[in-house]
């Protein structure tokens, strides 16, 4: 990264996990990002391969247990360097490239429709490191950060550990199955994957493991 990027990066460093905030409201994201077969192995380093957000997802959570969903959030957004959906991205996700005719708005146009959903909540919390995908898009966008520094935490090696697996099997949507839940649906889309994620934080600190 390199200028408006790298101002970005700084502002949004990312805070480790202190435990959820002892009242008002916190959020729990989730994105999804064009994808080919094997791209996620290859850490997207094939031919104009971008991460570029296609979808973003969330919930938002009374802090205070039993975490009641209090609002929801879903938004489409056209990507700009690879325009047409892959096939792999379409059968994963079920989102097609006539959804994105139809729905899809532009980055800075959804961002700044997140950053009114996130408010102010005292957290914003997802099951791995997707607010620098978030920044990363800001950038290629041009658009500026809105978020206050600290506000992100990546949940994913929090959960992994309290689940006793390795990082690679906290995969969002099989959170719930991996506790004994009944399956969310809208797996891989980022409302349904927000949704699993707060099935799966509910759970564990019901446990007394978070």
């Amino acid at each position: 990264m390199s200028g408006l990027a790298d101002r970005v990066s700084n502002s949004a460093a990312v805070s480790p996990f202190a435990g959820f905030p002892e009242g008002g409201s916190l959020v729990v994201f989730d994105l999804e990002i064009t994808a080919w077969e094997g791209s996620l192995a290859r850490s997207w380093s094939g031919p104009d391969e971008y991460m570029e957000v296609v979808q973003i997802g969330a919930v938002k959570l009374d802090a205070a247990m039993p975490m009641a969903e209090q609002d929801s959030f879903e938004i489409l957004i056209r990507p700009e360097k690879n325009p047409v959906l892959s096939d792999y991205f379409t059968v994963l996700t079920g989102i097609t490239n006539t959804d994105l005719d139809r729905e899809a708005v532009g980055f800075a146009e959804a961002l700044q429709a997140f950053a009114a959903f996130v408010g102010d909540a005292g957290a914003v919390y997802s099951n791995g490191g997707d607010w620098s995908d978030l920044v990363q898009n800001a950038g290629w966008a041009g658009v500026d950060w809105p978020f206050p520094p600290g506000l992100f935490s990546n949940l994913r090696e929090t959960i992994a550990g309290a689940l006793g697996a390795p990082n690679r099997q906290a995969v969002s949507s099989s959170l719930p199955g991996q506790l004994g839940l009944e399956e969310v649906p809208g797996a891989h889309t980022g409302l349904g994957d927000s949704r699993a994620i707060a099935a799966a934080l509910r759970q564990l600190r019901a446990d007394g493991r978070l």
